[in-house]
């Protein structure tokens, strides 16, 4: 068996990565505005909002953590390729 009959995925043999892994900054600011909206629709008890008030909230925590944590991400990768991008050192000029 050759090496162009055998399906290469993966050099470390890992499968696609979560579904959140793509989402970059806008769509972390979208989650956690929709966890917000989550939060709200649990507080006014709207229809379809769970009996338990404490499941909203956590269903709306949950969906805020993850965008926090995808923002968060982004944002220090991003801060990362800038530094690395300018040579990876700050020069300033006292005079």
């Amino acid at each position: 068996m050759t090496g162009k009959d055998v399906e290469q995925t993966d050099e470390r043999g890992y499968g696609p990565g979560p579904w959140w892994a793509d989402l970059g900054t806008w769509g972390a600011v979208g989650l956690i505005a929709f966890g917000c909206a989550v939060a709200a629709w649990g507080f006014l008890r709207l229809p379809g909002a769970p009996e338990e008030m404490a499941t909203a909230y956590y269903m709306a925590a949950k969906i805020v953590a993850v965008g926090l944590v995808v923002a968060g991400s982004s944002l220090l990768g991003r801060r990362c390729d800038r530094v690395a991008g300018g040579g990876g050192t700050r020069e300033t000029d006292p005079a």
